[in-house]
């Protein structure tokens, strides 16, 4: 089975989505279920795992609401405020829905670079294991040694780096990025998602060879088994489309087992957020 683990709905607006800049105009407009049945169709994408695109609880709710409509949607990535007091009643509430399967916060976002490792945070990311859920690390390379200082305090907590951690593709960036991510890696409890990685090259220049060692370095670091496929949908438009963004994946891929292609492109999510 095909999953799509990282994807987007939103009904647009200019405040709530005012990260949407001006390069990024082509995706100003609502993104709902119906128009990604009709690319999942085209693309032979079975099901995907829906993540949060806004800090609030109305967003989660909204998802749940869409996944309760649409089968295809086969989990929820959403969002809580993990340093909220009532933390774990929150979580309680939430774990009564099959569909929602972890959260995630915006933190490359924040300006503090340690802000994954405040008391109250890593409160939140404790009262996780609990009820099962996964958490999303969604930051910048600068981020990226906090981040291992968290996995290793929480070797029980199933974790996944979105879109393997936003090197500056567009810039070369990539001995610092690579040595933390090798590092990251040998955390058995961290998976990575082989996503997002067109819209941190240029949007209208990047190659699959500009890519490629980004690729082979998370292959490295995290191995075939906690790698995930995620199209970053609708974001991936701004650089392409849909079938170009799956290629660079299914392409960089194709001289693995069958078997272990598959796991890349489905499976692993499934074990991951528990499908």
């Amino acid at each position: 089975m095909a999953i799509d683990s990282h994807q987007h709905f939103w009904q647009y607006e200019p405040n709530k989505h005012d990260w949407i800049d001006d390069e990024m105009a082509v995706i100003r407009r609502d993104f709902m279920p119906d128009d990604l049945a009709i690319v999942y169709q085209e693309n032979g994408i079975d099901g995907c795992v829906a993540v949060q695109a806004d800090q609030t609880l109305a967003e989660t709710d909204f998802l749940l609401e869409l996944a309760t409509k649409n089968d295809f949607i086969k989990g929820i990535v959403g969002w809580v405020d993990l340093r909220a007091a009532n933390i774990d009643e929150v979580l309680a509430l939430y774990s009564q829905y099959p569909k929602i399967k972890g959260f995630r916060h915006v933190v490359q976002g924040e300006p503090d670079h340690n802000f994954l490792l405040r008391p109250n945070f890593l409160r939140g990311i404790a009262a996780l294991e609990k009820y099962n859920f996964t958490y999303d690390i969604l930051i910048f390379p600068h981020q990226l040694g906090p981040a291992l200082e968290l996995v290793k305090r929480f070797p029980n907590q199933k974790f996944v780096i979105d879109h393997i951690a936003k090197p500056y593709i567009k810039d070369g960036f990539y001995e610092g990025w690579a040595t933390l991510m090798l590092a990251i890696g040998k955390q058995k409890n961290v998976y990575c998602k082989l996503s997002g990685m067109t819209t941190e090259a240029d949007y209208k220049s990047w190659t699959p060879e500009q890519i490629h060692p980004y690729m082979q370095l998370v292959l490295e670091a995290f191995g075939i088994d906690r790698i995930l496929f995620g199209s970053d949908w609708p974001v991936c438009l701004v650089a392409g489309n849909y079938t170009q963004t799956k290629e660079l994946v299914t392409q960089f891929i194709a001289p693995l087992s069958v078997e272990e292609q598959s796991k890349i492109m489905g499976q692993n999510a499934i074990n991951f957020y528990n499908l």
